[in-house]
């Protein structure tokens, strides 16, 4: 089991384009999906690719932590434990069981914005699959006697990964700062004291309301094609009743951010110095349209490779850094997050590096951009993975993940095109809107004894 961060989306996001170039048609597909919609409200996705007899099935739930009720965080990530635990039909184990029996891969992975659970198996073996996963979508055994021994299989897992990792904890913070009201600000896999007061009754509610067909989206990609899914997809999807009481997402607005926040970890586990930055950004799905895709172009050629503003200035010619780069995705729901970071040589010091690092967003904001670096940022996203598109999983992952977070199949098809208009000052715009120090977070993970200036 994983937590799926946003930054991973657009990681496998840019790498499922497959070859374009900026001279081709703009208007080519990406994964050209066939869809429809069960008529109990459950979307289908299908994503062909005929190269091996295998499937990956995926089941997506449109809800994430960002969802959970005020004091209660954790219940998300909780059912991408408790999924497996069985039902009366499948005791618990019986699942990965037969999975693995039948020479198939599974996990699953929870978000802000979704919750996903996922098989990759022969073709062959995929009714199978599509009967379990069907099956735990409403029948799922939720006793004392199941949720206490996970209970404390996912408070291990925080201590491992969150509490034993300065990085970690420098971050989580970090979210918590920047998002002043919204639920983003929560972790997804939950406060410590929170996950120990979750009740049955809890759980049970949240499986109840969240977990139901029209809720939900099936994504499979892999040998086969949307008119053979389809009786399959009917024959166990299609009979499971929706829920008539599921309601729109309702979550707390972000107040206006009037004041920059700065973090300091230090840690004597730490050996190498970070330091970082978040900006609040905006989403696709709660934008303008054409800021998010100008970002993703930002992000590229100030920070991303070797090619970038950063490594170029900061490493290469300074040798002030060891690493340095900038990030964005768009995939969140309701908002998103641009950052800067940098790894100081040794001969550096962390105020050496952060001056330097806001030395270059300075002189970006003030000089500007050349047509080239534009164009060549453009280049390198959609060309950056020239045969990731015969990727059996990939498709699959991108479409479920942006379709749970409001955006459309549309959406992604049309991604290569969209980038290639964006234009050198749509992407001055988008600079100067996200540069806002008030809208941002600082944080320095430093060794116990390194000494900060105030």
């Amino acid at each position: 089991m994983s937590n799926f961060q946003r930054p991973f989306f657009l990681f496998i996001f840019m790498l499922a384009w497959g070859v374009f170039s900026l001279s081709q048609d703009v208007a080519a597909k990406v994964f050209n999906p066939e869809t429809f919609t069960l008529k109990n409200g459950m979307q289908v996705v299908v994503v062909s690719n005929h190269r091996a007899p295998i499937v990956s099935h995926m089941v997506w739930y449109k809800v994430g932590s960002a969802d959970e009720l005020e004091g209660k965080s954790g219940l998300a990530h909780f059912f991408e434990h408790l999924m497996f635990k069985g039902t009366p039909s499948y005791p618990d184990g019986e699942f990965s069981k037969l999975v693995a029996q039948n020479g198939g891969q599974e996990n699953a992975f929870t978000s802000s914005d979704y919750t996903a659970y996922y098989q990759t198996v022969a073709v062959d073996r995929l009714e199978l699959m599509m009967r379990l996963e069907a099956d735990r979508m409403t029948n799922l055994a939720l006793t004392k006697e199941v949720i206490e021994p996970e209970r404390l299989v996912i408070l291990e897992e925080r201590r491992q990964r969150v509490d034993n990792k300065p990085r970690s904890l420098l971050a989580e913070q970090m979210s918590a700062s920047l998002f002043l009201n919204h639920p983003y600000r929560n972790p997804v896999i939950g406060w410590a004291h929170e996950i120990e007061k979750l009740s049955l009754e809890d759980l049970r509610k949240f499986y109840k309301k969240w977990y139901a067909p029209n809720n939900a989206i099936l994504v499979v990609a892999g040998d086969i094609t949307a008119a053979q899914l389809k009786p399959l997809a009917e024959k166990y999807y299609g009979v499971i009743p929706r829920n008539p009481d599921l309601q729109k997402r309702n979550r707390a607005e972000e107040p206006p951010h009037r004041v920059p926040r700065r973090l300091v970890l230090k840690d004597a586990r730490v050996r190498q110095p970070i330091w970082s930055r978040t900006y609040l950004a905006p989403s696709l799905v709660k934008s303008d349209k054409a800021t998010p895709y100008a970002l993703e172009v930002l992000a590229e050629l100030l920070g991303s490779g070797s090619k970038s503003r950063l490594y170029r200035e900061l490493t290469f010619k300074k040798k002030l850094t060891v690493s340095a780069g900038a990030s964005y995705s768009m995939g969140g729901r309701d908002h998103s997050r641009f950052s800067l970071y940098g790894s100081p040589t040794p001969q550096t010091s962390i105020e050496q590096l952060e001056a330097a690092l806001e030395a270059e967003i300075a002189s970006l904001l003030k000089d500007g951009l050349s047509q080239i670096e534009v164009d060549e940022a453009k280049q390198r996203l959609v060309d950056s993975a020239a045969f990731a598109r015969d990727s059996l999983t990939a498709g699959a992952r991108v479409l479920g993940a942006a379709i749970a977070s409001g955006q459309t199949v549309d959406d992604v098809e049309a991604w290569p095109s969209r980038i290639s208009l964006v234009t050198k000052e749509q992407v001055m715009e988008a600079a100067k809107m996200v540069f806002k120090p008030s809208h941002s977070v600082t944080g320095l993970l430093l060794p116990e004894d390194k000494q900060v200036a105030k």
